[in-house]
């Protein structure tokens, strides 16, 4: 039977892929894991957008605001680690030594602003009593905070200026004269538009912070820092969308090519034309098109979920014998 034969070669690429199926179930562990960060940003997008929609006044914008603002420090329990982390850990070699003293501040500020944030969610959630030392803690959090961008911003600063210094000697050493046909001078021109981007990001979270802390009310008023933080959050999202692409393409590099599946497929989906087995050969051919579909317009990986699962659909209908 032509069904019972496609079944047979499936099991055996089945079972030789196995290693590959694990390694592409570990990948999407890993991105499920670290989506709290992608959550965080999206509610300090609300959360400004809410501010910016509100501007001070009363009303359910603000009420959105505030929920919004207490519900992300839940998110940001014990995230004083990662930087404790960081100010103890090795700088690469080569790194100026005023980049390392302000790369090591803004650990240390932000690892205290995070710190000093979850008394602060304490006094708001009515665990910890005393209400005015909670509003002076942050207070001081917030304070941490803005140095914290202050020293993230010459930090980047610092960076694209030996980025470009760096491209600036690559593309003397050039003899074709096209730089951007240089693998070395493409990655950092990523780079450099990374540190950018970051650049922009931390200039106008000080900004934020000193709305926060109210240090220019006339100017900075609560519209003004909603429009500013919801920039910035924005920007936080794309690069914990850039992070967990880049992590997750890493993670799958070696999963089976999707237009090597196509054409298997393609292949031995002939052994199904058989009148009682038309679901299946229907299901063959509608995941092997999304993977097509996938590969040519979007990043093939972040649809891996997606071809699991018309995989399970397939193998249940094509393991039903049909009757004939």
């Amino acid at each position: 039977c032509g069904v019972v034969v496609f079944v047979c070669v499936y099991r055996e690429k089945m079972a030789s892929s196995t290693l590959d199926v694990s390694r592409a179930e570990l990948a999407l562990v890993v991105m499920y894991l670290n989506k709290a960060e992608a959550r965080d940003k999206l509610c300090r997008a609300i959360q400004y957008g809410s501010k910016f929609l509100s501007g001070g006044q009363p009303g359910t914008a603000q009420n959105v605001d505030k929920s919004t603002s207490l519900a992300r420090k839940v998110f940001r329990l014990f995230k004083f680690v990662n930087d404790l982390h960081g100010l103890i850990s090795h700088v690469p070699k080569g790194t100026p030594l005023p980049l390392v003293l302000l790369g090591k501040s803004k650990n240390a500020l932000l690892s205290t602003f995070l710190f000093l944030d979850q008394i602060v969610w304490l006094g708001r959630s009515g665990i910890y009593k005393n209400k005015e030392r909670a509003e002076l803690l942050g207070r001081i959090s917030l304070f941490c905070w803005m140095g914290s961008s202050v020293c993230t911003t010459l930090v980047e600063l610092g960076e694209i200026g030996r980025l470009s210094s760096s491209m600036k000697k690559i593309e003397k050493g050039l003899t074709n004269g096209n730089k951007y046909q240089d693998e070395e001078y493409r990655a950092k021109l990523k780079k450099s538009n990374e540190r950018s981007l970051a650049l922009i990001k931390s200039a106008m979270d000080i900004v934020v912070a000193a709305g926060l802390l109210q240090l220019s009310p006339e100017k900075i008023t609560p519209r003004v820092t909603g429009a500013f933080g919801f920039i910035t959050s924005i920007i936080s999202c794309y690069q914990v969308t850039q992070h967990l692409s880049s992590s997750f393409s890493t993670t799958t590099t070696h999963l089976p090519s999707s237009s090597n599946l196509y054409m298997s497929l393609n292949k031995h989906s002939c052994f199904l034309h058989v009148p009682r087995s038309k679901n299946s050969e229907a299901y063959v051919r509608i995941w092997v098109q999304v993977v097509v579909i996938s590969e040519r317009f979007c990043n093939k990986h972040v649809l891996y979920l997606g071809f699991l699962m018309h995989t399970f659909q397939f193998i249940t209908n094509v393991n039903q014998t049909p009757k004939f």
